[in-house]
């Protein structure tokens, strides 16, 4: 039996006006539940976590459209797997007034199979 090949996924986060609208010493809890968010993804079963990228130095701003605003690069080992690292945002708490992760960023997975570069 061969081994499922694992979804190789771009998980593109942009952040919402509401992150925007804080006043700079409330920031800390959405960073604090921003590291929860990657860690978590880490941890879900069977995903390696291949890389990360934020271009918050050349990107200032709300992120209406495209691009977001960082990036996580995963293998996982389903679908199911893919909607629980999305799922995140709408679980993780940010602060004691019970704002999820979600009313400060929103998230867009891209998925698809790794694309071997040829040996020429």
């Amino acid at each position: 039996m061969t081994e499922k090949a694992p979804i190789r996924t771009l998980l593109c986060f942009a952040m919402q006006p509401a992150f925007f609208d804080l006043p700079f010493d409330k920031i800390g809890p959405v960073w604090k539940a921003t590291q929860t968010l990657m860690a978590e993804v880490a941890k879900i079963p069977g995903t390696t976590v291949l890389g990360t990228l934020d271009d918050d130095q050349t990107q200032v701003g709300t992120s209406p459209s495209f691009p977001p605003t960082w990036y996580i690069m995963a293998d996982f080992p389903d679908r199911e797997a893919v909607i629980a690292a999305c799922n995140l945002l709408r679980t993780i708490q940010t602060d004691d007034q019970n704002h999820r992760l979600w009313k400060y960023m929103r998230v867009e997975a891209r998925m698809g199979r790794a694309l071997e570069i040829p040996q020429l």
